[in-house]
């Protein structure tokens, strides 16, 4: 199974409550923090959420 890794490059400061819930929900606490989770639907979805916060790669 693929991974990816995600890295919160952008500030919380300023967003609403769904972006911010998101970016909690995938393991994000602060600005360039990254994790690494599966890729899966609803990893992508949260991820095309908050698409302009991220960088994302994929990881072997």
């Amino acid at each position: 199974m693929a991974k990816l890794q995600i890295t919160l490059v952008r500030s919380l400061i300023g967003r609403n409550e769904k972006q911010r819930a998101t970016v909690e929900a995938l393991g994000l606490k602060k600005a360039n923090h990254s994790v690494v989770q599966n890729d899966s639907p609803a990893i992508r979805g949260m991820i095309n959420v908050v698409s302009h916060l991220v960088k994302v790669e994929e990881v072997q």
